[in-house]
């Protein structure tokens, strides 16, 4: 198991505060990254539930900006982070399509929104791994 996603699950579990998607997946990388958390949560406070205007999924955008505090910012790593969500998810990117496709299937939002934080935490430290940013 990995540390990052454990924190992510701790993160998806705790009720009051919420932590948003975006959060969700930042803040387990923060000291990787060399922000504080108050500053993860501050930098993600607008980015969950798709930019609160559903558009592109949190936990995407919050995989992508982390990959860019650690010094990730090519387009073809974000590219291939974009296809690989996309891949998982019908093509779909957006988070109203996202939790459209969950609903269709008669499946519950907070479960579907953890498994997106939980998707973008593994593909983000697997970049991270291969760019040999996280060693442990």
């Amino acid at each position: 198991m990995s540390a990052y996603l454990d924190r992510a699950r701790e993160l998806r579990a705790i009720v009051t505060p919420h932590y948003n998607c975006a959060q969700s997946v930042i803040l387990p990388f923060v000291s990787l990254c060399g922000i504080t958390e108050e500053e993860g949560l501050r930098l993600a406070a607008n980015l969950g539930g798709g930019m609160r205007i559903a558009a592109t999924c949190g936990a995407f955008v919050g995989a992508v900006i982390t990959l860019g505090l650690c010094g990730v910012d090519d387009p073809p790593t974000v590219q291939l982070l974009a296809r690989r969500i996309r891949e998982n998810h019908s093509g779909a990117i957006d988070c109203a399509a996202l939790l459209k496709m969950n609903a269709d299937r008669g499946l519950e939002k907070k479960p579907h929104c953890d498994a997106m934080v939980f998707e973008a935490v593994t593909l983000t430290e697997e970049i991270l791994r291969q760019r040999g940013i996280i060693s442990d």
